[in-house]
């Protein structure tokens, strides 16, 4: 789920296998009549033929038969077609319709695109011109795939040390045993860049409202340290310093080291984004608790 803000509206994107579908109920949440423009644009005979060409190509599983029915009668006078109506009587998928926190009626971009036309022809146009943004980013946050796996490669190292060791010394019922993950993923974030997930999306709201989170924003070379800060946390924990703050003390120092190395290699140069010296003045402000 992603948005873009058309004329001051955040409209909802979804993905369903593989395809886009834009929230038609936000496109109109700023018209009085709202959801009314939504049945009146249905209730034409131009709007169905569309909606049946469309599903007549991309649905093999399209009721013909039952959408003849419908444009015979769409437009009498005792006649309605809802969004629910039309999906169920047709099979169709160009159109959902669904409930809850994230409901409403949802339609393929081809389609919205077109109800957008039934707006009006400038909400379209910028309609496509977000839309379009929205993609060219999509496309270049699959190039990050590879480097996100590289911050996977350790992952699991980590997480088998705080179940077998870290979650029985807490004793957290099952319910609360995520948090401990949480707190785990966060001090790896503290020790890189100096930040929590939570802290970076409320200094990027723009980004975390597209989707993206630290790991999206980092280049690889931080990726790959983030990496190995995770086996390095794991093997801490199993040789017993399970104190959060004191392993952030030797994470954040040995991602200062691993900079450090990078940073020296000029063809690497443009690549890091923080630098060794200002980690290492804030690890300097890390006080190691003292012992009990």
């Amino acid at each position: 789920m992603s948005k873009i803000r058309v004329q001051d509206l955040d409209i909802t994107l979804i993905n369903q296998k593989g395809e886009d579908y834009i929230s038609l109920t936000e496109m109109v949440s700023s018209h009085d009549d709202g959801s009314k423009l939504i049945e009146r644009w249905l209730n034409s005979k131009s709007t169905v033929d569309y909606l049946g060409a469309w599903e007549s190509i991309y649905n093999l599983d399209f009721n013909s038969p039952e959408f003849r029915g419908i444009r015979e009668d769409v437009g009498s006078g005792g006649y309605f077609l809802s969004a629910k109506k039309w999906v169920a009587t047709t099979n169709a998928i160009g159109i959902t319709a669904k409930t809850g926190r994230y409901g409403g009626t949802f339609a393929h971009v081809d389609i919205a695109l077109e109800f957008a036309t039934y707006i009006s022809p400038l909400f379209k146009l910028l309609l496509i011109t977000e839309f379009k943004k929205y993609k060219e980013l999509e496309t270049k946050n699959l190039k990050w795939d590879f480097r996100r796996y590289i911050s996977k490669v350790n992952y699991k190292i980590q997480t088998d040390a705080v179940k077998s060791i870290l979650i029985p010394i807490r004793n957290y019922p099952k319910e609360k045993e995520a948090i401990v993950y949480a707190e785990e993923a966060d001090l790896l974030y503290d020790a890189m860049f100096g930040y929590t997930s939570k802290e970076w999306r409320q200094n990027n709201p723009e980004l975390a409202l597209k989707g993206l989170n630290i790991r999206d924003v980092a280049n690889t070379h931080q990726l790959i340290i983030l990496s190995n800060l995770e086996s390095m946390n794991a093997v801490l924990i199993k040789n017993g310093v399970t104190d959060i703050k004191d392993r952030l003390i030797h994470l954040r120092r040995e991602a200062i080291s691993q900079l450090t190395s990078l940073k020296s290699s000029s063809e690497l140069e443009h690549e890091i984004i923080e630098s060794p010296n200002k980690l290492l003045k804030e690890s300097a402000k890390i006080t190691k608790p003292t012992k009990k």
